[in-house]
């Protein structure tokens, strides 16, 4: 995850390359699309990828060309749904806040439209606000609460990932109901919805597997992620004082 600084990523793409490794795997759409471009020879693993398709990481997903096999989802329809989501646990909320990482390849594109799009078909007032690192988060925080937002729904982003119980504290300390995958209300998030990202690292080991004895990436249709779970966090709700339908 090189820290949460994306900028680092493609300087140790080059430097797997350099070792001459039999094969890299990559978790999330920053690192894949990093290790893309350093490589057209070593096999690249996407254990996790948002949408690999519009991203360009690969053609189709039966015919992925190149040298990319792996899994995807559509992390910026997930997005949208846990608006909706919410809505249902909040009928009476009106403007939400979505929490991004702009330096996140799909954050600013696709990921902004799902948002926007939910919103809009749900009636909300959508406001965006940024995080490139975990020292931003506090002021975006703060700047939820001056906003007076009903609620906040957290994009998928690797560095979100790596740090959800920071994320959840700061959402339980304003006392804000939040949204986003599982693993953050695991860790403390009011609903969370999304793929299994444990089980998706675990079926890398299958592509693995079939490239290390000489199955070609191109030859390997790359997996879509057909299992969804919803979390409610029954403590985070009492604190809320919600009773969640």
């Amino acid at each position: 995850m090189a820290d949460g600084d994306y900028e680092r990523l493609p300087q140790l793409a080059a430097e797997l390359v350099r070792l001459n490794v039999d094969l890299i795997v990559t978790g999330g759409t920053p690192g894949t699309l990093a290790a893309k471009p350093a490589t057209s020879k070593s096999p690249i693993v996407m254990a996790i990828a948002g949408d690999a398709v519009s991203t360009g990481l690969i053609a189709s997903l039966p015919r992925p060309g190149g040298n990319i096999a792996g899994s995807t989802y559509f992390d910026p329809e997930l997005t949208a749904k846990r608006l909706e989501l919410m809505t249902e646990a909040l009928p009476n909320i009106i403007r939400v806040a979505g929490l991004i990482n702009p330096d996140h390849p799909q954050a600013m594109g696709t990921t902004r439209q799902a948002l926007r799009r939910a919103a809009e078909s749900l009636k909300l007032e959508l406001v965006l606000f940024e995080a490139r690192n975990p020292g931003e988060f506090e002021s975006a925080f703060d700047a939820m609460a001056k906003a007076k937002v009903g609620a906040v729904a957290i994009a998928d982003d690797p560095m979100f990932l790596g740090n959800l119980p920071a994320l959840a504290g700061l959402a339980a300390q304003w006392r804000l109901p939040s949204t986003g995958s599982k693993e953050f209300a695991e860790a403390g998030g009011l609903i969370g919805y999304g793929v299994n990202f444990a089980e998706m690292f675990r079926r890398a080991a299958y592509f693995v597997d079939k490239i290390l004895k000489g199955v070609k990436p191109n030859d390997l249709p790359v997996q879509q992620a057909t299992k969804f779970e919803l979390v409610v966090n029954g403590r985070t709700a009492r604190a809320l004082g919600l009773t969640i339908p």
